[in-house]
């Protein structure tokens, strides 16, 4: 199985992606993680439904046929870490990858998150997208540690 993260935007602070380096190294063989990002459409003359539309294009694009898709949306289901280590069970016995979508700077266009087999959300608090990358890899790595017995997930 593989995790792929796919993410509108392609730069991100040296400190997000040393953060996002760092978790996907301890993965274990068997659980791939990789991350793919998408160019933010332009904002120069262009409506919010015309930007999400183009964005979406590339998204679609970004993700292999067959791909379990999860939309990180604000309005998406709320999971604590031990319900994402179960929703990450229940994605590697039904041996499909999944992608995991971030939204650019205006979220996800509504289609796509209409398309998407899961929505979920990371928080609350409205999030920098470098900080999301680094908050939803660590929350994967800490998922993956409670269905391995690790130690790194206390409660």
């Amino acid at each position: 199985m593989k995790l792929l993260v796919v993410a509108v935007g392609q730069r991100v602070p040296a400190w997000a992606q040393a953060g996002w380096d760092e978790y996907v190294r301890r993965f274990p063989p068997d659980l791939r993680v990789e991350l793919r990002t998408v160019k933010t459409e332009a904002r120069a003359s262009r409506t919010l439904p015309q930007l999400l539309a183009a964005e979406r294009e590339r998204l679609s694009a970004a993700i292999p046929p067959g791909t379990r898709i999860v939309a990180l949306d604000e309005r998406g289901t709320a999971l604590t870490t031990v319900a994402l280590a179960e929703r990450l069970g229940v994605w590697q016995q039904a041996a499909s990858d999944v992608a995991l979508v971030i939204g650019g700077p205006d979220g996800l266009d509504p289609e796509f998150k209409r398309l998407a087999q899961e929505r979920i959300r990371l928080s609350d608090l409205t999030l920098p997208h470098a900080m999301v990358r680094v908050l939803l890899i660590e929350q994967l790595y800490r998922a993956w540690s409670i269905r391995a017995n690790h130690p790194y997930h206390r409660e």
